[in-house]
């Protein structure tokens, strides 16, 4: 039996009080989510056991050398192992089912002791059904497209211990197969090799890794998954996968993995769908188990089996590859029925409370939570959520759903539009501030200016937003600096500096945007020809001395060094003193800096007062307009700043910096 804990309401109430008609529906869920535990643990020998599917499932070795294959297909009336170790023979290696619809077979080894299946060879389950129709499917619980088992000499074997958990979270996010300038998918090899130093010197704590379970179309960004338990192969071997997450570790960095849960791949040969000929092994059947948007199939989260197999995934990839936890995608299409199709979320309450709420997918969410920090208590959990769901990152014993961050969405939507549909002097600082901490009290945000999506064909980065084809002919030191390249080089760092500091308790940077890179993302499809000319990120271009994008690459690094040194991510939320539409001018205290940002695209103001409440002289510890980051140079480093005890702006002292044009400053004590 699990460890009760009774549904004590007085946190989350003292979190947020508006959530008191709404106890009821809250109290159900972590009845549920009790109900679910209690079961696992009185009949599946707790999550310890539960979790571990992998090592009875699928393809599993025994010491002598026999393979033993398990699969779960209740529909199936037949079942044989076929594959290149026994030239497809149907009738060899027939398997037996038990009461619970799992089959099962053992492969002995050949006489010298060896596996009967080679390593990496090709392998299927053939079946056939009660209509006597036979169909062949990839084995669900396959690790590799092939049945991976190579010898001990070859399986790589982890060096380093994982880092603690970051206090303060700058996430690196990254996609293995574009990390490299050239025309094609990049490997695990090369990112272990060329990425992993290049984040590490930027000031980053943590890689955010795309695209890693299998899915066989590229062009998916690793979304339409397939085999759940199979690294992504076009990138290498699952051991190139091990060696760069313990490289990872070796320098500190964090590693989470971008989890697919919220669906499936309809392909039926080599993924889930149909996998036993019928519509529900591991979905809905009917509408309900499919996405109409993702054209995609979604889980059936009541499923004893489907929660065996989507908790162990999770368990395995901390387990066999080191991960440190997880980005959960498409949360908001698994908490709610309608998944977000057509549906605007206000922040009225009866929307995430009400009868459209999926009480399934959440309580499965809370005890993948659950699983994932009772095993792993450093590990570190991410949901993907647009909604507002409160209680989305307080812990599940306290009655919500577990994460420890959820992503500030947002935020990037805002710079978008202020990008597409307003000229910089109609930029309102009030609604920008408002975005920036409008966040659930308690509950921990992500912050971000943009992300893969932001880049994603159809839309393009903040700096080809800002700069345009002037970054085709002017990014070079050579030429004049432009006021285009001026201004996008200048709001390019203020708008990273704004968020990173004032948005939230972690940050995240889409790998290529710390240097602005131009353009956008596009996979190679039939649409574009199969070009990979936008499925890459071009480190050749911050790489060379020559051209401007190094500055925008210099100010990331001073920022990420500069949180690291001081922890404002970690801090409590900021205190912002001013936001004053006239001067576009925003200040705010946090973690005992003084932020002050100047937007205004041609005012610059000298001996500007901003309020601060603590007293004493202060200096300037990073400036956007300094000669390394592409300014201007006009803010003096040595200048020392003396506060004056009266009281402006809230605050109980004030101090008079100069703020030029499109700049921001950071001040600290001497």
């Amino acid at each position: 039996m699990s460890e009760h804990t009774a549904f004590d309401p007085t946190h989350i109430l003292g979190l947020d009080g508006y959530l008191k008609p709404f106890l009821p529906a809250i109290e159900r869920r972590y009845a549920r989510f009790q109900q679910w535990k209690d079961t696992i643990f009185q009949h599946e020998g707790g999550y310890e056991k539960f979790t571990k599917g992998y090592e009875v499932m699928g393809l599993t070795m025994k010491d002598d050398g026999t393979v033993v294959y398990r699969e779960w297909a209740p529909n199936a009336t037949e079942a044989n192992l076929i594959g290149e170790f026994n030239e497809w023979n149907r009738s060899t290696y027939p398997l037996s089912k038990n009461q619970y619809g799992v089959w099962e077979v053992e492969v002995p080894p050949k006489a010298n002791g060896q596996p009967a299946i080679p390593h990496d060879s090709k392998v299927k389950i053939s079946m056939i059904l009660p209509s006597g129709t036979r169909i062949e499917r990839l084995p669900a619980w396959i690790q590799r497209s092939r049945f991976w088992n190579p010898p001990a000499s070859e399986r790589y074997q982890f060096k380093n211990p994982r880092p603690p958990q970051p206090q303060s979270l700058r996430i690196y996010e990254a996609h293995v197969g574009i990390s490299t300038p050239e025309l094609r998918v990049g490997t695990y090899k090369e990112f272990t090799q060329n990425m992993l130093p290049r984040i590490h010197k930027l000031g980053y704590n943590a890689i955010q890794l795309m695209a890693i379970m299998e899915h066989p179309y590229y062009a998916s960004f690793g979304y339409q998954v397939t085999s759940f338990f199979a690294a992504s192969s076009r990138y290498g071997t699952p051991e190139d996968l091990r060696e760069l997450i313990d490289t990872a570790h070796g320098m500190g960095l964090t590693v989470l993995l971008d989890v697919v849960h919220s669906h499936a791949s309809k392909n039926v040969l080599d993924g889930l769908n149909a996998f036993d000929g019928t519509d529900h092994l591991y979905f809905h059947e009917g509408s309900k188990g499919r996405h109409e948007l993702w054209d995609s199939r979604l889980f059936n989260y009541g499923s004893h089996e489907v929660l065996r197999f989507l908790l162990s995934n999770l368990r395995f990839y901390m387990e066999e590859y080191q991960f440190d936890g997880f980005r959960f995608d498409g949360v908001t299409s698994m908490m709610y029925l309608h998944h977000g199709i057509g549906t605007g979320f206000s922040g009225n309450y009866e929307e995430y409370y009400g009868p459209s709420a999926d009480e399934e997918a959440i309580v499965y969410l809370m005890l993948a939570n659950d699983v994932v920090h009772t095993l792993y208590p450093s590990a570190i959990t991410i949901a993907e959520d647009v909604s507002g769901m409160p209680l989305l990152c307080v812990p599940v014993k306290q009655g919500g759903m577990g994460f420890d961050y959820r992503l500030a969405m947002a935020i990037p939507d805002t710079w978008i539009k202020l990008l597409k549909h307003k000229s910089d002097e109609d930029w309102n600082m009030g609604d920008l501030v408002h975005t920036l901490t409008n966040r659930r009290h308690g509950e921990k945000s992500v912050a971000y200016a943009e992300s893969h999506d932001q880049a994603l064909v159809g839309d393009k980065t903040i700096a080809f937003w800002l700069m345009d084809k002037e970054m085709y002919s002017n990014m070079s030191d050579l030429s004049a600096m432009t006021h285009v390249i001026s201004r996008g080089l200048a709001l390019h760092k203020m708008i990273r500096l704004l968020v990173h500091s004032l948005g939230g308790e972690g940050y995240l940077n889409f790998e290529g945007n710390e240097f602005g890179h131009p353009e956008w993302l596009d996979f190679p499809r039939e649409g574009n020809n199969n070009s990979f000319h936008h499925a890459r990120r071009q480190f050749n271009l911050v790489d060379d001395e020559l051209l401007r994008y190094k500055y925008l690459n210099n100010f990331d690094a001073a920022m990420n060094h500069l949180e690291e040194r001081y922890g404002w991510l970690s801090s409590p939320q900021a205190y912002v003193s001013l936001k004053h539409e006239g001067d576009k001018v925003i200040v705010y205290e946090r973690a005992g800096l003084l932020f002050v940002f100047n937007f205004h695209p041609t005012k610059s103001f000298t001996d500007y007062r901003v309020g601060v409440d603590i007293p004493g002289e202060y200096s300037i510890l990073l400036s956007s307009d300094e000669k390394r980051f592409g300014g201007f140079e006009n803010v003096s480093l040595e200048s020392k700043y003396s506060t004056t005890a009266m009281e402006w702006n809230g605050r109980k002292n004030w101090l008079q910096v100069y703020i030029p044009s499109r700049t921001c400053l950071v001040l600290g004590k001497m």
